[in-house]
């Protein structure tokens, strides 16, 4: 009641000083609920939007507490656990000299039988393990197996050299050592090493530019291994051979781009040329019916030639 007589003496008072009519005051006095309404709309949306958020915090909050339960219970389940077998051989190392032993006790150290005797044909040829790091640089013996079995390796030293004295020799009595030849189809990289002038470096360049041939059939090809200069391959030459033999031929007549794909004597065009002329005029006979083929110059079918077959 007491609000209605305010209201009114307001009324009243508005009416008196500013001439507003019954209808004026009450637009007015709408007008000032809008406004003031207005002003509190934000207020409390914030309000409540805080507590929206505060609410998804919480939840959150909660879901990774229970997650981190969950993985502890699951960690601890797995510690547990007997860890399952992966298939991989268990390798006991124990001290051994690789230049002598056999076949069995590298299959102990996690060899296969067939890698053991590659390794064994190695010491035959004349190789020799001088020091442990030597391992490294067998291709059959993996970086894992390397890693466990190096603290293990004791090398025996080498048998010194007993000299004549002085003045033992006379004059046309010596005699200049043979050289040992290495065959470089067939040499693994430490064979290669044992060439006079070819270090780590070159040997893993001549076995790449081999495996892409399918290997040399005469000396000269070295020189386009990179790096291996003419004057280099003066130094090598007296101390290799080739043998032609070991060659990996290719069928002409089945042979898909995937058989020339790393070959570096001939393009991927002229590849696709040879193998589209066969499938319109039928077999190739001999090395001569590749003059057929347009795109195929005489220079780069005589570079070929060794490695075909029909």
């Amino acid at each position: 009641m007491k609000y209605l007589n305010e209201l009114h003496g307001m009324k009243k008072w508005m009416n008196t000083y500013f001439g507003l009519s019954k209808g004026e005051f009450n637009g007015m006095l709408l007008l000032v609920v809008l406004i003031v309404t207005a002003g509190l709309i934000p207020d409390g949306y914030n309000y409540l939007k805080r507590d929206v958020a505060d609410v998804n915090v919480r939840e959150a909050i909660r879901r990774l507490e229970i997650n981190d339960e969950e993985r502890e219970r699951s960690g601890s389940f797995k510690e547990n656990r007997p860890e399952k077998r992966t298939g991989v051989k268990k390798i006991i190392p124990f001290y051994f000299d690789p230049n002598t032993i056999g076949v069995k006790k590298w299959q102990q150290l996690g060899l296969s039988e067939r890698q053991a005797a590659a390794i064994l044909k190695y010491l035959a040829k004349g190789g020799r393990f001088r020091k442990p790091d030597d391992l490294h640089k067998m291709y059959t013996i993996s970086d894992r197996v390397c890693k466990l079995i190096l603290p293990y390796v004791r090398i025996a030293p080498a048998e010194a050299k007993i000299y004549p004295e002085k003045g033992i020799y006379k004059k046309g009595n010596y005699v200049k050592p043979m050289l040992k030849i290495i065959e470089v189809n067939g040499a693994d990289s430490l064979e290669l090493e044992e060439i006079r002038g070819v270090g780590p470096a070159f040997a893993k360049r001549i076995i790449r530019y081999r495996e892409r041939l399918g290997g040399f059939y005469k000396k000269e090809q070295l020189m386009e291994v990179f790096g291996l200069d003419s004057l280099k391959f003066e130094e090598i030459r007296e101390q290799i051979a080739v043998d032609d033999l070991k060659l990996k031929k290719i069928n002409i007549n089945t042979a898909v781009f995937e058989d020339f794909k790393h070959h570096p004597y001939i393009r991927y065009k002229q590849v696709n040329a040879l193998i589209q002329y066969r499938k319109q005029h039928g077999n190739y006979s001999n090395i001569a019916d590749l003059n057929k083929v347009a795109i195929l110059d005489p220079e780069t079918i005589a570079r070929l030639a060794p490695y075909f077959t029909f």
